[in-house]
């Protein structure tokens, strides 16, 4: 029987962020649709339609982002443990496809979706994948603890030494951070995978980091697994 789990989405009004009560949150809404353990969220480039990595069901799910209605999903033929999604400027949809070591590549005509080709070289069990206004493709392997940046398929960079590292997300400046969830801690990577920062040990004290976002001040959020909190640096 599948978990059904919702998407809530939640209004938020910012004065300041050093004290909680200054935070004002409105409840929107929520999904209906039956999902298994979703992870990644990503808007369509056009922001018409909100894509949901469905773990559990071995699919990306397409939202109405104004109203958590469902409107099509795909590759439940062919996907096994989807964990993430991003998209090339050409509308391509690259979907981190877990559990068969890969990144499957669509093209995308609306709401329907074609599979198109595949990464897979020198990755196992994707996590992430992070598409660069450089025309890379950044892939963060979980089972192989490495990072490979692809282009027109081919590789062109790696960094290994990590330890079932997860997300990876652009800041403002076109450098990448990564989230090497079993070294426990951040890392800020250039665009040929040099690491330029580390962020670990105090006063992060990470525990299992896994997932984040950046503002477009630079502000970065992390999901800190094991600790059980949101942490904003």
């Amino acid at each position: 029987m599948l978990r059904k789990f919702v998407l809530l989405y939640l209004a938020g009004a910012f004065s300041t962020f050093s004290f909680a009560a200054d935070v004002e949150i409105q409840f929107v809404g929520a999904s209906t649709t039956e999902l298994d353990n979703p992870h990644d969220l990503k808007l369509s480039l056009d922001g018409r339609h909100l894509f949901v990595s469905d773990v559990g069901n071995d699919q990306v799910v397409i939202l109405n982002p104004d109203t958590l209605e469902f409107i099509s999903a795909f590759g439940s033929d062919h996907q096994s443990g989807t964990h993430d999604v991003d998209f090339g400027p050409d509308g391509r949809a690259y979907v981190a496809d877990t559990h068969n070591n890969r990144i499957a590549i669509y093209d995308m005509n609306g709401t329907n979706a074609e599979f198109i080709g595949q990464l897979t070289e020198r990755i196992r069990g994707p996590e992430g994948v992070l598409v660069h206004p450089n025309g890379a493709i950044y892939v963060a392997g979980a089972w192989s603890n490495n990072v490979v940046a692809f282009k027109n398929g081919n590789v062109i960079a790696e960094l290994s030494g990590l330890r079932a590292p997860h997300d990876l997300e652009l800041n403002p400046s076109s450098d990448i951070w990564l989230a090497d969830s079993g070294n426990d801690r951040m890392l800020l990577l250039s665009p040929t995978l040099e690491i330029k920062r580390e962020l670990s040990g105090p006063p992060y004290h990470f525990n299992g980091v896994r997932y984040q976002d950046v503002l477009q001040d630079g502000t970065l959020i992390v999901a800190d697994k094991n600790n059980h909190q949101i942490k904003m640096i």
